[in-house]
């Protein structure tokens, strides 16, 4: 019998009254009446991943909360502590998750995809999702300094040859530093821990391995370590080997407790745990007249029997084409850096919007990153993603990556044109059946003219999740309307001037229907701002349609339904100069405050400043920005605790600061600092791809012959066009807006002092 005649409604009714549950069916129905109709309710991809760290959360439940004398990571000794801001009452909580402290960054190599992240305390994952290796510092006499329980450590990115993360924990009494990096060991990639130690009485520098990460639980079942005391083999499938002969060893399992309490007790060289918890520490002396020590763990990240082979070109060759960025802000130009570094790791083969919690594939956030790889001319970088994008594209033309997404074929769409236009080319041939299925697919899929409200707009969908539930979204429109206008392009470029002319009628009479549904939701909550869709009040959402100004640049810069939009959003969304997002996220967004920047340094208006500031003081101490930020404990709350979104949009800010495209002209300088100007220190950026040609922008001090009331300064340009120049307008702000003629490259500026 087909599973569809079964009456599985009535039977999961019954069995929900009978033992005195709730109905299930009517339950969803009741949900059903939040959203709008949709074909999908929501993405499989979420509901999954949703699912996953759930579970995870309903076994941290089981574990944590009753064994609070273990050492735990970070974040759970801060937001299980009942004196700490971060603390979350747990009484009617399912599930125990990481919501104040989402923080991690990762290290890696920038052709090798596996990522090992380093939480803010220096607790190593060496593989996604897996256990961890901790470092400690213990006497005989019980006194000990375990990083986790410490309030107050340092961290930074080191950037040197390689990415590498220097964690320093100190107490009165003992000293600890660890240094995590990967690197290629006979063509294998290693992560590599290098520990320094020092206690001013005897002590052990201990390798903890703990079945943990920053999400929660992660079981180890088994463990030893090997007969010259150098190496553990963990649940026979991984290794990890020590620089030095382990003085004293032990294991501990669940039933009796963290290793922790076990270090004064006989040695074990073999454990296991029935329940998935084994603990084991491996310790080292430190030398008895200095009080110092050290000791290297090296970590294969992959089988050393594995006949793969890891090939990776030194940092310096991936950066050799980026755009430098040079200015005084000591903060902003580190933050810029490491960005460059966070999009080249997260792009070796497909594109990650992080290396955890997000390491799969969205449309939506690679095209961001494309983005700015591309406007940093990490051309080949950014090719080589496009060129997988065909692969993801399904029977009707659809982009696919999460069902009922609907801006996927816009932007990618969009992104294409951005690629043929910052480097000069015409679309490759290959992707030429691609585009136009792709454009197709957006014709196709909008709803008919039938008198209905949303009348020409795309169908509700999930859209971006931190918009809503499903809905007519703004968003997705817009981003339709920019892959129809950039098809046109494209197929211009490639000559036929039939498909040009289709998608640029359609694109046109798309934009028409939007503007209509605009002005209708206007007229229904008497503003000029836009909504995030057609039947919803004004709210964080409203965000979404921001997009129609950044980055699809559909309207002018001073678009009053733009600028009313923003003001509302600046007015009722924001905490402490931080986009605010209420939905979803409940955190402060970095990548969308930046697009809120993005629109204000467009229209000429200075409070983009004061939002690029408040970003960049709430990176971490490595340089990253997780997806959403808690107000209050500053920490991450919400997604993964290296967005690289975020580290995308921080390099577009930083670009466009410099230089951007508007359509038929080149503005120069329009967020340039007075205070980098005042610092009388040479500005650079560049090279830089933009629509007209390759550009480096450089400001320049420049003394006055006679009396210093003004300060003088000359910004000049050095260019690779296209074609023919462009008209170029520099906009500094404050400054009068100057035209120099098409074959200067120089102007002069003064300012008062």
């Amino acid at each position: 019998m087909s599973f569809r005649w079964v009456p599985w409604k009535i039977l999961v009714k019954y069995a929900a009254r009978r033992h005195g549950f709730l109905d299930p069916i009517n339950l969803l129905s009741q949900l059903q009446r939040f959203i709008q109709p949709s074909e999908f309710n929501e993405p499989v991809e979420l509901l999954r991943a949703g699912a996953l760290m759930h579970a995870r959360g309903l076994i941290n439940n089981r574990v944590i909360q009753h064994n609070l004398d273990w050492v735990w990571p970070f974040w759970i000794e801060r937001q299980f502590d009942p004196r700490d801001i971060s603390f979350i009452p747990r009484a009617f909580s399912i599930t125990h998750i990481n919501l104040s402290h989402r923080n991690w960054t990762a290290v890696g190599l920038p052709d090798y995809s596996d990522l090992p992240i380093v939480d803010p305390r220096g607790l190593i994952t060496p593989f996604i999702d897996g256990w961890s290796v901790d470092v400690w510092l213990v006497t005989s006499t019980n006194k000990a300094l375990l990083p986790s329980k410490e309030k107050h450590a340092e961290q930074k990115l080191s950037l040197n040859n390689e990415l590498k993360i220097i964690t320093k924990v100190q107490n009165s009494q003992g000293f600890l530093k660890s240094q995590v990096s990967v690197q290629l060991i006979k063509s294998k990639p290693t992560c590599i821990i290098n520990v320094d130690a020092s206690y001013d009485e005897p002590a052990y520098i201990v390798i903890a391995l703990r079945p943990y990460n920053p999400e929660g639980v992660s079981f180890i079942d088994s463990a030893k370590l090997n007969e010259q005391r150098n190496q553990w083999l963990i649940d026979n499938n991984k290794i990890v080997e020590f620089s030095r002969t382990v003085d004293s060893h032990h294991f501990s399992d669940f039933q009796h407790g963290d290793v922790l309490l076990q270090l004064g007790k006989a040695e074990q060289l073999e454990g296991e745990c029935r329940v998935g918890m084994l603990t084991a520490a491996a310790m080292f002396t430190l030398d008895a007249h200095t009080g110092m020590g050290q000791v290297s763990v090296h970590i294969p990240l992959i089988q050393q029997n594995s006949k793969t082979d890891i090939q990776s070109k030194p940092w310096s060759q991936h950066l050799k084409t980026a755009a430098v960025l040079k200015i005084p802000d000591k903060t902003f130009q580190s933050l810029y850096d490491v960005a460059l570094r966070t999009l080249l790791l997260h792009s070796s083969k497909d594109i990650y919007p992080g290396p955890y919690t997000y390491k799969r594939f969205w449309f939506r956030d690679a095209v961001f990153v494309l983005q700015a790889l591309l406007c940093t001319g990490l051309i080949k970088r950014a090719e080589q993603a496009l060129d997988q994008f065909s692969s993801r594209q399904d029977w009707s033309g659809y982009f696919h990556s999460q069902e009922g997404e609907w801006d996927s074929n816009g932007q990618v769409l969009w992104i294409l044109q951005r690629y043929c236009q910052l480097t000069g080319q015409a679309p490759k041939t290959k992707w030429l059946t691609m585009i136009k299925r792709g454009a197709d697919w957006i014709i196709n899929k909008r709803l008919p003219s039938i008198g209905d409200a949303h009348d020409g707009l795309l169908p509700a969908g999930f859209s971006a999740e931190h918009l809503g539930p499903n809905n007519y979204y703004y968003w997705d429109n817009f981003w339709g309307i920019a892959g129809l206008l950039a098809a046109k392009t494209l197929f211009n470029l490639a000559g036929d001037t039939k498909l040009s002319g289709k998608y640029q009628r359609a694109a046109k009479e798309f934009q028409h229907c939007v503007d209509l549904n605009i002005n209708k939701a206007g007229k229904n909550l008497a503003t000029r701002a836009i909504p995030a869709a057609p039947n919803r009040r004004m709210d964080a959402g409203a965000i979404g349609s921001l997009a129609m100004a950044y980055p699809a640049q559909l309207c002018s810069e001073k678009d009053e339904r733009i600028l009313h939009t923003v003001e509302f959003l600046l007015n009722k969304c924001c905490v402490d100069n931080g986009f605010f997002q209420d939905m979803t996220h409940s955190g402060i967004n970095a990548y969308l405050t930046l697009h809120i920047a993005q629109v204000l340094m467009r229209a000429g208006d200075t409070r983009y400043q004061q939002l690029i500031q408040r970003i960049a003081e709430l990176a971490s101490p490595t340089g990253q920005w997780p997806e959403a930020i808690h107000p209050q404990t500053g920490g991450g709350c919400m997604g993964d605790g290296q967005h690289v979104w975020a580290a995308a949009d921080w390099i577009m800010i930083m670009r466009n600061t410099f230089v951007r495209e508007e359509h038929d002209r080149l503005v120069l300088g329009a967020g340039i600092s007075e205070q980098w100007l005042i610092s009388q220190q040479t500005l650079k950026f560049g090279p830089a791809p933009t629509s007209f040609g390759d550009v480096t922008v450089t400001i320049e001090p420049v003394s006055l012959p006679s009396e210093n009331v003004q300060l003088r300064h000359k910004i000049s340009w050095q260019s690779k066009w296209h074609s023919s120049a462009p008209t170029i307008e520099v906009r500094l702000p404050g400054q009068k807006v100057l035209h120099p003629k098409t074959d200067e490259n120089h102007v002069f500026f003064e300012m008062p002092r």
